[in-house]
C-alpha cells in the first residue's frame, strides 16, 4: 500500500505540470511612446517602434489643452502600436530581459495585465542610429 501513495504524488505532481490554467496566453502587447510634444522627437519615437515591430504605428493626439505643458488640444503627442503572436512573445522576452525578469507587484493589475517602462530603446536590441538618437 505504501507504493500505491507514493505513486498517487507522482501523478499529482504530473497533473500540475499540465494544467492549463497555470499556463501564461499572452493575446496582445501594447507598445507606447508618449513624447509629450509633436514634430521631430515624435517622428523618431514613431521610428523606433516601426523598427522594433514591423509595423506602421498609430499617433495619438492630446485630449484637451494643457498651457503649462504647453501641449494644444487634438496635437499628436504620442504613438502607439499593437503586437500580436509570435512576435509579441519575442519583443516581451526582450523587455524582461532588461529588466532582468524582475517585475513590482504595482506593475500588475487585477484582471491579469501588467505593464512596464524601459529608459532606454537601444536596450531592446535595436541598433543606435545617429539619426533617430
Amino acid at each position: 500500500q505504501g507504493s500505491t501513495s507514493i505513486m498517487a504524488d507522482v501523478k499529482a505532481v504530473e497533473e500540475e505540470k499540465v494544467n492549463p490554467m497555470k499556463e501564461l496566453v499572452l493575446a496582445k502587447l501594447c507598445l507606447n511612446i508618449c513624447v509629450g510634444e509633436s514634430g521631430d522627437r515624435l517622428t523618431r519615437a514613431a521610428k523606433v517602434l516601426e523598427q522594433l515591430t514591423g509595423q506602421t504605428p498609430v499617433f495619438s493626439k492630446a485630449r484637451y489643452t494643457v498651457r503649462t505643458f504647453s501641449i494644444r488640444r487634438n496635437e499628436k503627442i504620442a504613438v502607439s502600436c499593437t503586437v500580436r503572436g509570435e512576435k509579441a512573445l519575442e519583443i516581451l522576452e526582450r523587455g524582461l530581459k532588461v529588466k532582468e525578469y524582475e517585475l513590482w507587484k504595482e506593475n500588475f493589475s487585477l484582471g491579469g495585465n501588467f505593464g512596464f517602462g524601459i529608459d532606454e530603446h537601444i536596450d531592446l536590441g535595436i541598433k543606435y542610429d545617429p539619426g533617430i538618437g
